[in-house]
């Protein structure tokens, strides 16, 4: 018996019922294995893609990550170098204070045993100065006796004062009346010469806790300062220069502004103006500058000196208006 299998040359269509079975199975078997190659690749990809975006994910929160450590790790750098350099400063206060407060007792001894006989001196060349009226020439000599006497009377006040108990007794004091009071008492050295001083206040009383007097001995010193540096910076025809006082507020803190017109303080010396005896004057103790000093340090503020933006010295006094008695108290026992 002879098949004739059916001719598919002509490409006629041929039904499924047509074809033998294992050749239907081979084609749907090959289908479905493209079909799972086509799936399997598409997961695959979006497997891929996933994995990619969770990466760079991953990557970009990591990189957020170290450029905050990065930004912090800068800050606290700063922040240390900061505080080592007040360190470095408070540590350099603290050795110069016990260094002046050693040399003022030395100082302040020295003076208690000094201005005994020094009274009696002054007392026997007053009286020989009253004895010697009817003689001009011994009464010249006794008048220089009693003058260079009290002038060594006057150091000796100086020494105790710097070398002395400088504790504050505080009250209420409207700084700006105590700085005016200041300006009047100093008028009769800075109208004779000429000098031009302006007081600047401020339009309310700026009130502190501080030691009077010791506050007014301060400021009574750098004014008399400035006028002195101005009258150097005249021309010496009636013109005295000026001197100009400021009073104000910053940050919680009562300021004293002293600027003069004089020829200003050398970078030289500026390190050395409130050390005790340091003077660029041809006479005085070189004790007033760190009589200011020391007075202000007492209260908890500062002292410091400036360059003046048309020459001159520019001296500021910085008090606290906020700062306890009793802490200022603590702070110098």
């Amino acid at each position: 018996m002879v098949v004739i299998a059916p001719d598919i040359s002509m490409g006629d269509p041929v039904s499924a019922e047509a074809l033998p079975r294992s050749t239907v199975e081979t084609a749907s078997v090959s289908s479905d294995t493209s079909l799972a190659h086509t799936t399997l690749d598409a997961a695959t990809v979006r497997s891929t893609s996933l994995r990619e975006l969770e990466l760079g994910g991953i990557i970009d929160a990591y990189n957020q990550v170290t450029e905050k450590l990065k930004v912090s790790h800068e800050r606290l750098a700063h922040e240390i170098g900061r505080l080592r350099g007040q360190l470095a400063q408070k540590n350099k206060e603290l050795a110069r204070r016990e260094r002046l407060a050693a040399l003022g007792e030395m100082a302040a001894g020295v003076a208690h045993e000094v201005r005994n006989p020094l009274g009696g001196i002054l007392l026997c060349a007053t009286m020989l100065e009253a004895d010697l009226k009817c003689q001009p020439e011994p009464h010249r000599l006794a008048r220089q006796i009693t003058g260079a006497v009290r002038t060594l009377e006057s150091i000796v006040g100086d020494i105790l004062a710097y070398g002395g108990e400088t504790a504050p007794r505080c009250r209420d004091v409207s700084i700006d009346e105590l700085v005016d009071e200041v300006v009047e008492l100093l008028r009769c050295k800075w109208e004779p010469i000429g000098c031009r001083l302006t007081l600047d206040l401020p339009e309310d009383r700026l009130h502190a806790c501080v030691d009077a007097m010791q506050i007014q001995r301060a400021v009574l010193n750098v004014v008399s300062n400035a006028i002195d540096a101005a009258g150097i910076g005249g021309d010496g025809n009636g013109d005295g220069g000026w001197v100009r006082v400021a009073v104000y507020v910053e940050e919680s803190a009562a300021v004293v502004r002293v600027s003069d017109s004089g020829t200003g303080v050398p970078d030289s010396v500026r390190e050395k103006v409130f050390n005790p005896f340091f003077t660029t004057k041809d006479s005085g103790t070189g004790l007033g500058l760190a009589i200011v000093h020391r007075i202000v340090d007492s209260h908890g503020g500062r002292v410091w000196l400036d360059e003046g933006e048309a020459g001159g010295a520019v001296f500021t006094l910085e008090l606290p208006i906020e700062q306890a008695i009793s802490d200022i108290i603590e702070e110098n026992a």
